[in-house]
């Protein structure tokens, strides 16, 4: 081999990026087809539990924002989302941008359901918790469908990154580059 085939070979090897490696992982820990469908179906149930207890903790009551009017459109979900959509970004940046559609349909609903427990309805809160216990315990028990074992820290890993995960099967199948 010349000097210059050499240089050639090692521009053709891009480094892996963190999110690549992380899902080349869970697609090898995360292979039984049932658990599969049990992820694509609790993953974004936990996500949206997780959303909606964060979003209905009590935020304080700071005067400039009720002199706006903006006390109604900040709480501890505002903060959560950004800090969420940020770290998904600097990850992914395309994936980020579905994630930020997905969270927007998750606080949609959630809104949905303070119009609910206003109108006498079930508390966000215990809508949430049931949600999140379920979706966990699913999950939890459907890792152990797999071959090899899944640790504990490799199950928290994907209730993380799995929205991004999910959503990057779906860019995959359109040929769209995350």
């Amino acid at each position: 081999m010349t000097k210059h085939s050499k240089k050639q070979k090692k521009q053709l090897v891009t480094p892996k990026r963190e999110v690549d490696a992380q899902f080349e992982s869970f697609d090898r820990q995360f292979q039984h087809p049932f658990n599969r469908t049990i992820q694509n179906f609790c993953i974004p149930i936990f996500s949206f539990a997780v959303l909606g207890l964060v979003w209905v903790l009590p935020f304080p009551e700071i005067a400039f924002l009720e002199k706006y009017g903006y006390d109604t459109f900040i709480n501890w979900g505002s903060f959560f989302i950004a800090a969420m959509v940020y770290y998904y970004l600097r990850l992914a940046p395309t994936l980020s941008y579905a994630m930020l559609l997905t969270v927007g349909v998750f606080s949609f609903l959630i809104v949905q359901l303070e119009y609910i427990e206003q109108g006498g309805g079930p508390e966000i809160w215990l809508v949430c918790s049931t949600l999140l216990s379920f979706s966990f315990v699913i999950l939890y028990i459907a890792k152990d469908m797999e071959r090899r074992p899944v640790s504990l820290r490799e199950f928290f890993r994907l209730l993380l990154l799995g929205p991004i995960w999910l959503w990057h099967f779906v860019f995959k199948k359109l040929n769209i580059p995350y």
